[in-house]
């Protein structure tokens, strides 16, 4: 059984930081890509920064030059640095991950999901 956990979100001023964490943990064989999204209940979830096995980054055009994406493969781990936080970035933030384990092979996670909120 895989899970993602994450943490980091909370409240923030506009300006401010935050930085998220994801781990993953369970049977994992290998992986793949890593992301985040992001909803509220207003737009559909959308996708906020990718970051394949390699270490190639995609981004939103909303949140580039602002946030980073990176991951440690020892630890499972995909982070998000949110820097220059806006009100607009509020949303609950979804980690994803692509992982292969010998039960379901390849197969997309998901975290439970953090909020973040950007408000002064």
């Amino acid at each position: 059984q895989v899970q993602l956990v994450e943490s980091g979100g909370g409240l923030a001023q506009p300006g401010n930081s935050l930085k998220l964490s994801c781990a993953a943990s369970g049977s994992i064989v290998r992986r793949n890509g890593m992301g985040w999204y992001r909803q509220t209940p207003r737009k559909e979830r959308e996708l906020v920064a990718a970051i394949t096995s390699g270490g190639t980054t995609t981004y939103a055009d909303s949140v580039k030059s602002r946030f980073t994406i990176s991951r440690d493969n020892a630890k499972n781990t995909v982070y998000l640095q949110m820097n220059s936080l806006k009100p607009e970035d509020t949303a609950v933030y979804y980690c994803n991950a692509n992982l292969y384990t010998y039960s379901r092979g390849w197969a997309d996670y998901w975290g439970q999901g953090t909020q973040v909120t950007v408000s002064s």
